[in-house]
């Protein structure tokens, strides 16, 4: 109990008001009076109203909520009483009902007449909070705690005094119900009166940031809520108004429109400097040098601000000198700082043309400066697909092995390309290098010689060679001619005579001569015939033994050939 509630008074003038007391009337049970506390033992507060017997009052009916009893010995203080002089000779007394009857009696006064009381919220229960109410708990629901929105947080108002409205009380039931909503409404009401009276279009004011959502910002003007367009925010484009402002952050806007109609409001906050493209000729120029920062990254462009007032963008095919560049997240990150070079100022729609590959030489121009066809260099593979390797050039440049160019023999070249993964260190080899369609071919294979152009050094065009049979079917005749060099012998060319040119006729592994026709590099096959074997005996053997006007059949030369053989 506080000073203000207890007075020290000395005896004589107790007794004094005691006896002024029992001259108007008698003390009454269930009323409240006034008594002297004179002594504060064992949590137990010994009272004299007066009577014959002492009042004792437990000390914790002296303590408010949340605080601890401040009383003294001496302290006068107001009392109900329960009992007077019961069949034990006592007197029993209640603090705590003095001070709820009392406080009743107050706030049912304050309810009556719309008075606004004053309370203490001491504990957060379930759907809002606890209040004391100058003894007096009372319930003020989470709704009626702010007039814009429910607090989330209820924490800061623990222990600090509100000004109420007590909305319904039930003494019965003991229920009271309060609102600082009904308070906070009224004020708003007048703040709102007052503001519609001075609104003029064009003016400035000051208010507070309420809502963020995707289209805009609403602002609190004090009574009066106002809706900054996302388009009105910043002369440049942003992506989201949070990306710029913050809920209950102070700010001053501009008024664009006012519907006095429907009390709506149109604000800006851009417009509170000047447009700066009214001006842009003076500040920037094609061709200039100029620092941006990335604002957002999209699929096939970079959007900028430059100056913190102009909006630029980099298209995809100016963010780098590659001709299949990677998307834009790979080259930069949104936030960046950049130097960029001004290639167009779009006025009509107020944006600015930027190049950042132009910040650096075109990479192919020295390309052929550094590099010519057939030079050989180890490097780094940074991409793996189906068709190929890529691997790293130059500056910018990447070159591709087809996996064709993997391997000399076909059928390696699948298994070589899943051994590769990205990071392997490679040696390649220039094939082609053409500037006009930004493409460099490489290969691996060409590291070393052609097996085939090797075999056929040593064994010429028409040249008789000897080979295993490896594949037969209905067509052609495989033949393994040396270390994997593969021959074919079409069905056509296994004889001379039509009945003899049948491949079912010969056996897997059998061992055949052949002449060399031609050779198919494109699929690695060296074409043979055995017909042209026997073309070549009977071209012989006729001029050996006889000519074409002789008269002497084939059968008849090579019959006495044998004959003379045996």
């Amino acid at each position: 109990m506080s000073n203000t509630e207890t007075n020290k008074i000395s005896n004589t003038e107790y007794e004094n008001l005691i006896s002024k007391s029992f001259n108007k009337k008698l003390i009454k049970e269930k009323t409240i009076v006034s008594g002297k506390i004179i002594s504060i033992e064992n949590d137990i507060v010994t009272i004299d109203v007066g009577l014959k017997s002492e009042g004792r009052v437990p000390l914790n009916e002296f303590s408010r909520p949340g605080q601890n009893p401040e009383i003294n010995v001496g302290d006068l203080i107001e009392v109900f009483i329960e009992d007077v002089d019961n069949s034990n000779g006592e007197t029993k007394l209640s603090r705590e009902k003095a001070i709820k009857q009392k406080a009743w009696n107050n706030l049912q006064e304050s309810f009556d007449n719309s008075k606004v009381v004053t309370g203490i919220p001491f504990n957060r229960v379930k759907g809002g909070m606890s209040v004391d109410l100058n003894g007096v708990v009372a319930f003020l629901p989470g709704s009626q705690i702010d007039t814009r929105q429910i607090v989330k947080d209820t924490k800061e108002l623990l222990n600090k005094p509100l000004e109420l409205m007590i909305l319904k009380m039930d003494k019965f039931r003991g229920n009271i119900v309060v609102s600082r909503k009904a308070i906070s409404e009224v004020e708003l009401k007048e703040q709102r009166k007052e503001l519609l009276n001075s609104i003029k279009e064009g003016s400035i004011i000051e208010g507070k940031v309420k809502n963020l959502t995707d289209y805009g910002a609403f602002i609190d003007l004090g009574g009066l809520d106002g809706l900054v367009h996302v388009t009105d925010i910043s002369w440049t484009k942003i992506n989201n108004p949070t990306d710029v402002l913050e809920l209950g952050q102070k700010i001053k806007v501009k008024i664009l429109k006012f519907d006095e109609e429907l009390s709506r409001l149109s604000l800006g906050i851009k417009q509170l400097t000047d447009n700066p493209w009214d001006d842009i000729d003076k500040s920037i120029k094609v061709d200039q040098l100029i620092k941006s920062k990335i604002n957002s990254i999209s699929d096939t462009s970079v959007n900028l601000i430059i100056e913190d007032q102009y909006d630029g963008l980099i298209s995809l095919n100016e963010l780098t000198w590659l001709k299949k560049p990677p998307h834009p997240s790979k080259i930069v990150n949104v936030g960046d700082v950049i130097d960029v070079k001004v290639l167009e100022i779009d006025n009509e729609k107020r944006k600015i043309i930027c190049s950042l590959k132009q910040m650096t030489n075109n990479p192919w121009l020295n390309l052929k400066k550094n590099f010519k066809i057939n030079d050989t260099f180890e490097t780094e593979i940074v991409n793996i697909v189906d068709f190929g390797i890529f691997v790293k050039v130059h500056d910018e440049i990447d070159g591709m092995v087809h996996v064709s160019d993997l391997s000399w023999e076909e059928k390696e070249c699948a298994k070589m390309l899943e051994s590769y993964k990205k990071g392997d260190k490679v040696k390649v080899k220039i094939l082609e290098i053409n500037i006009d369609k930004e493409r460099i071919s490489l290969g691996i294979k060409q590291l070393s010689d052609d097996p085939i152009k090797a075999y056929l050094n040593e064994h010429d065009i028409k040249s008789k060679v000897t080979g295993k049979i490896i594949d037969i079917n209905e067509k052609y005749l495989t033949v393994d001619l040396n270390n994997n060099i593969i021959g074919t012998i079409k069905k056509l060319n296994l004889s001379k005579d039509k009945a003899e040119q049948k491949t079912d006729r010969f056996a897997i592994g059998e061992m055949v001569d052949s002449i060399i026709t031609s050779v198919d590099y494109k699929s690695r096959s060296i074409n043979l015939s055995i017909k042209e074997i026997e073309i070549i005996d009977e071209k012989e053997a006729m001029s050996k033994y006889g000519s074409s006007d002789s008269g002497a059949s084939l059968g008849d030369i090579l019959g006495s050939i044998l004959k003379k053989k045996n």
